[in-house]
């Protein structure tokens, strides 16, 4: 049996799985059958494509079903791309499952949630195996609808509901922009397989427009400004395994999506290709992290760095178009070998907390920093483990953010070889901001963990929160091992990248498990080299030296001091900093462009006894400048068209009759 037949066997597995949970929803054993049998399903899906990947990367497996199209049926073909994406999705649902197990005891509905978990895999699945425009579209369309009744578990809420409105809006847009985009390919001979798309690639005087159409079906989905309104509304109104799937892999589909067309089916890139993909990319990057710093729900603040790190992606992207339509071949495979990389590390870390955020919701009930605080002596292995997430998302060593984003910095270095002026004077600005963006995440995280779990508690539920279920934990454990792993021995990853960086750029990165102790060598040793295992040693030790020497050396002495208070005699935790006070001065710095930020202090004068306030009020620029407008001419026009269902039915046939006419005028004057 050829991979491609095994792994649609298994995407068959998750639909009866999605079945199954209808038929035994009311039973105890409901939630154990649907994340066990998910688990079981992705994580053989793991095995069928890391063999592939790493054993025959060079064969693509392709099979036929009598459905789909009449004239061409429905193609599906797993290739070094593929296989990898398959990889990821699956590492994700296996993850996603295991905490589900423990989580879902904790589900206020999990008869909503179990049968459209696994229909949700499965959909991811069917788009990563589709190989004709039409199993494409509607495998991408069965994953929009499946997770966006996930987004709807909660249907009470009016939050959810909108959060589930807009998504569906967003999700019909980005289909409609992909459907026009193979419908340009495929030409007026129809010919929507993609094997036939790659044979006779799309016309160059359509290039720029097809590059447009899959740059906003694509970036809808995964959250590209100013397509990312539906983004921070959804990811946070699901459940928290569902929200990491939702944050950490379906973006990933996004991703795939952008690269089967332009990589693939588009033909050889044209350096101004990369142009609009790195405006994009580093614009959605920082603007992504700066909403993340403005936020207060810890979930909402995962969901805006999502739009940061899907930004540094396709900055990758970007820099493989540049380079690679220049014939800067190796430049190319170090930005795609950095872009994919990042793509595995996104998964890892930020499904990792989402876990925790599920964890700490679970325990106290709460999503608001502001009512956080003292988590760590209550829960220590969640916050442990959510650190470490927050140390891989912030690029610290010797962590997986820091190798993958080391190596997008690497090939930003590259660009004074290119030749177009464009290229050299956009890239380091694209640099700039990449490296804005990378402090201002770490300021980000600091201040989520640390108005999280340090300090004292603010609330109730704070004070009585508890460590959360033996499964949940283990989820997330493996996920912050996997994230060290892929930190320490990035040589190991870059390497089995290769075959899919060879087959979409033409090259690949220089061996790298070849050289001593592990280390990465993207261009030369004379330019800059990285060794993770060494970094992670040197930490270990000297982190151990220094515990080692202030347990034995410092006194023991017992010395008994008041706390330092700031200068505050008042022990309650509302003195402590809050997440708007942490985030008050990039917010002065950065709001007033960003957000049209405002401050208004209500100083009660001498005597009055109530309390002063403060008042900030920030504004989505991206949902007031190009939304906002479109909503009020739909009303507008929704209002005058609603005269029509009340004309006579001579005014009826009249406006019938004129349409009638309009349509043979315009057939009659097509050329």
């Amino acid at each position: 049996m050829t991979p491609v037949i095994l792994l649609l066997w298994l995407v068959a597995a998750l639909l009866f799985t999605a079945g199954l949970a209808v038929a035994i929803r009311r039973s105890a054993l409901a939630r154990r059958v649907v994340y066990g049998f998910s688990i079981a399903t992705c994580g053989f899906a793991i095995a069928v494509a890391l063999v592939h990947l790493l054993a025959s990367p060079a064969i693509t497996s392709t099979a036929v079903l009598p459905l789909g199209l009449p004239w061409i049926g429905a193609n599906f073909r797993l290739d070094a791309l593929s296989a990898f994406f398959v990889l990821v999705i699956n590492l994700g649902g296996t993850a996603a499952s295991l905490y589900g197990l423990g989580y879902g005891r904790h589900e206020s509905e999990p008869r909503r949630v179990l049968p459209f978990f696994p229909a949700f895999l499965a959909g991811m699945n069917l788009v990563l195996l589709a190989d004709d425009a039409f199993t494409f579209l509607l495998s991408w369309e069965f994953m929009s609808l499946a997770s966006w009744a996930l987004v709807m578990t909660r249907h009470r809420d009016d939050d959810n509901r909108r959060a589930g409105y807009v998504y569906l809006v967003m999700a019909s847009v980005g289909t409609f922009a992909l459907l026009l985009a193979f419908g340009l390919l495929a030409g007026p001979e129809g010919g929507y397989a993609f094997k036939t798309i790659r044979a006779h690639g799309a016309s160059s005087g359509l290039t720029g427009l097809v590059l447009a159409l899959a740059l906003l079906g694509t970036g809808s989905k995964a959250g590209l400004v100013p397509l990312h309104v539906w983004l921070p509304l959804a990811h946070p109104a699901a459940p928290s395994h569902v929200s990491a799937l939702m944050s950490g892999v379906m973006t990933k589909v996004a991703v795939y999506g952008f690269i089967r067309i332009v990589f693939d089916l588009l033909g050889p890139p044209a350096w101004w290709w990369g142009v609009p993909v790195l405006v994009a990319g580093a614009g959605t990057a920082a603007l992504g992290v700066l909403y993340a710093l403005m936020q207060n729900d810890i979930k909402r603040v995962l969901a805006y760095s999502t739009i940061e790190n899907i930004g540094l992606i396709f900055v990758g992207l970007g820099l493989a178009l540049a380079f690679g339509g220049n014939g800067m071949k190796a430049a190319a495979a170090l930005a795609m070998t950095a872009a994919l990389f990042h793509v595995l590390n996104h998964a890892l870390f930020k499904s990792l907390l989402f876990f925790g955020a599920g964890a700490v919701l679970t325990a106290t009930g709460e999503r608001r920093m502001e009512m956080l605080g003292g988590l760590l002596n209550r829960m220590p292995a969640t916050g442990l483990l959510f650190l470490v997430g927050a140390a891989a998302i912030s690029a610290l060593p010797p962590l997986n953010g820091f190798a993958s984003e080391w190596l997008m910095l690497q090939a930003i270095l590259l660009s004074p070889d290119l030749p177009q002026w464009a290229l050299k004077l956009l890239v380091p600005v694209v640099g700039a901001l990449l490296a804005l963006a990378a402090a201002l995440a770490a300021a980000c995280f600091v201040r989520a963990f640390g108005i999280t779990f340090l300090g004292r508690p603010r609330s109730e539920a704070a004070t009585n929160a508890h460590e959360v279920d033996r499964l949940s934990i283990a989820a997330m454990a493996i996920l912050a091992l996997l994230c060290l792993f892929t930190g320490v021995f990035p040589a190991l990853i870059i390497d089995a990248l290769a075959p899919v960086v060879d087959a979409l750029t033409g090259t690949r990165m220089p061996v790298q498990t070849h050289i001593a102790w592990l280390s990465i060598v993207p261009v030369a040793e004379s330019r800059s080299s990285y060794n993770g295992l060494l970094v992670f040693l040197f930490i270990t030790i000297s982190a151990s030296l220094a515990a080692f020497v202030i347990h034995r050396v410092a006194s023991n002495r017992v010395r008994r001091a008041p706390a330092w208070d700031c200068g505050f005699p008042d022990s309650s935790p509302a003195t402590q900093y809050t997440a708007d006070s942490f985030a008050q001065p990039v917010r002065r710095v950065f709001g007033g462009f960003a957000f049209r930020a405002t401050e208004r202090v209500d100083m009660p004068a001498p005597g009055d006894g109530r309390p002063a306030r403060m008042t900030v009020t920030l504004h989505d620029l991206a949902w007031e400048l190009v939304y906002d407008p479109v909503v009020r001419l739909v009303n507008f026009l929704a209002e005058r068209l609603n005269h029509l269902q009340f004309l006579t039915i001579r005014r009826y046939l009249s406006l019938v009759f004129g349409a009638l006419v309009l349509l043979l005028l315009i057939i009659a004057s097509w050329p």
